[in-house]
């Protein structure tokens, strides 16, 4: 189970891996030397040729080879840290770097849920992999040749006899692979499943509070957890039954060399010392091909998580543009703009927009006439359109993801509010905001008074802004917009949670920002809001 690709993509823990199979057959020799001088000790023993000077040199050698294995252990593990460290370094990067690349789009392809047990779950797995399996992979074929090798000098028959005797652990591995690979296939599609189906009740709990259908979505938990109890529990099963398979064919095949070892020496073939060699590293033929086999779900699992995570990684991305919007007052103009999110189903036909620079625009119509659709577009989020779609005279294609965002910024009635300070929040759209840019910031949308008795802008907020109410974080997040000093402003309908005075005072600030050169585009039903702050106002129709 060595996928190239991913040794490729993870190239970087290579180094390490090496390092890894080097200190295991050092560690191996350290053993034969060992073992060797305890052997020898034994058959002088025997021999009645036993000396104080004999004894202290092996004793001398003995506690030398074993601190020499502890030492290899250490580096080992180090060794292990550092490929496992690499791992989920490049792992998560390349996947946060593909959500990057794909944009807001990325929700079409792949659920949130879906990415947080892939950059999560996922990585540990191939963490496990990288740091564990792929050494030993390479350590299982090495150390029965070095033995064989070795232990030829004493008996080339034996030594074969054991030699011969690996592969059996292999042939059960490839066998049981066969039928865990269907059964792990159901495994992760019920894991991910019951992932998302959990994500989605846990974010829609109170609207099932207020319909009394908790208790349904309980059972229907209750339901998908016990499918994924019994899937587990025939993994589980495979597992070990495979595991004691492993381990009649390894001491198995260790006392079938044992017994062929001992029947050479009874014809005097062999040395009593050349025997206890033999019986004392019979075992160390099978045990890291068992150890392997332990770690083999390990690798299938890994495998099985490289699978998802690649799927993802191949996700196709639109092809960005490579001009820059360089103007800092932006017109923007739609003619016979088309879009569908499905093939049978048209939201947008056929429509014909002009936003002048420095204006202050509503788009009004009813739900599915395609307002937050066009705001989507003017994003990056919902690409695929068809008619054009120019920034000052340019396709909107023509100018490259990064700058767009540079330029326009999207303000929704459910903006997201990092964990941390007010600060860190309003430092997100221009990290070179000063103190004053920020409490100013703050001022317009009447939150500096309320933030300064909270600690200023030091005030900790919680995920999401879980501790400021629905008015406070619409507010919050148009002041992010305010410091980030953008051209232009799409509001997903910027007066929800807003009281009437609120309002108007947003109202206002939206108006100061136009008259200082910034370009305002809302989506609203609030028809008061549109008749006393709007320039003008675009009535979208239904398809």
């Amino acid at each position: 189970m060595i996928k190239m690709r991913l040794i490729r993509l993870l190239e970087g823990a290579g180094k390490y891996i090496v390092q890894q199979i080097v200190w295991q057959w050092i560690s191996l020799l350290a053993q034969v030397v060992i073992v060797y001088n305890i052997a020898h000790l034994l058959e002088n023993a025997w021999q009645k040729k036993l000396s104080t000077e004999g004894i202290a040199l092996t004793m001398g050698i003995v506690l030398l080879g074993l601190g020499f294995r502890f030492l290899c252990d250490r580096l080992y593990t180090k060794a292990s840290f550092h490929a496992s460290a690499d791992v989920k370094r490049i792992l998560r990067n390349k996947i946060y770097g593909k959500m990057l690349a794909l944009g807001p789009a990325y929700r079409e392809s792949v659920n949130s849920a879906e990415i947080v047990q892939m950059a999560g779950e996922g990585v540990e797995q191939l963490e496990t992999y990288f740091g564990r399996y792929l050494s030993q992979f390479f350590y299982s074929l090495l150390a029965p040749i070095t033995l064989f090798f070795i232990l030829s000098r004493i008996s080339v028959q034996t030594a074969l006899l054991l030699l011969l005797a690996v592969p059996l652990i292999p042939i059960v591995i490839m066998l049981v692979m066969i039928v865990a690979k269907k059964l792990l296939s159901n495994y992760f599609a019920i894991y991910y499943g019951l992932g998302d189906s959990f994500l989605e009740k846990l974010q829609g709990m109170t609207t099932l509070k207020i319909y009394q259908a908790d208790q349904a979505a309980a059972e229907d938990m209750d339901r998908e957890a016990e499918l994924f109890r019994k899937i587990t529990m025939k993994v589980l099963s495979m597992q070990l039954n495979s595991t004691s398979v492993m381990d009649i064919i390894a001491y198995g095949g260790a006392a079938v060399g044992i017994i062929s070892a001992l029947g050479q020496f009874s014809k005097g073939a062999i040395s009593l010392s050349g025997v206890l060699m033999i019986t004392l590293l019979a075992a160390e033929f099978f045990l890291p091909m068992r150890l392997l086999g332990s770690f083999f779900h390990i690798g299938m699992n890994g495998m099985k998580a490289s699978d998802r995570i690649f799927a993802f990684l191949d996700l196709p991305e639109a092809e960005d543009g490579k001009a820059v919007l360089e103007e800092k007052e932006i017109r923007i103009s739609m003619e016979k703009l088309c879009f569908s999110y499905e093939e049978s189903r048209e939201i947008l036909r056929d429509i014909e927009l002009e936003i002048p620079a420095c204006s202050f625009v509503s788009l009004v119509g009813l739900s599915g006439s395609g307002k937050s659709t066009i705001a989507g577009i003017l994003m990056g989020k919902n690409k695929g359109y068809k008619g054009s779609v120019k920034l000052n005279g340019r396709e909107l294609t023509e100018f490259s993801s990064r700058s767009i965002l540079d330029k326009m910024t999207m303000i929704g009635h459910d903006s997201w509010i990092f964990k941390g300070t007010v600060r860190e929040n309003l430092l997100l759209g221009n990290p070179s905001a000063t103190e004053e840019e920020m409490r100013e910031a703050l001022k317009k949308v009447n939150l500096l008074s309320f933030v300064e008795t909270q600690g200023g802008l030091a005030m900790q907020l919680l995920s999401n802004g879980t501790n400021i109410s629905g008015g406070q974080k619409q507010r919050l997040a148009l002041a992010c917009a305010i410091a980030s000093k953008l051209s232009v402003l799409l509001l997903d309908e910027p007066t929800s949670g807003l009281d009437c005075l609120q309002m108007n005072a947003v109202g206002q600030i939206l108006n100061q920002l136009k008259e200082e050169g910034r370009t305002i585009i809302t989506v609203t039903h609030d028809s008061e809001f549109i008749e006393c702050c709007c320039d003008n106002v675009i009535h979208m129709e239904e398809v």
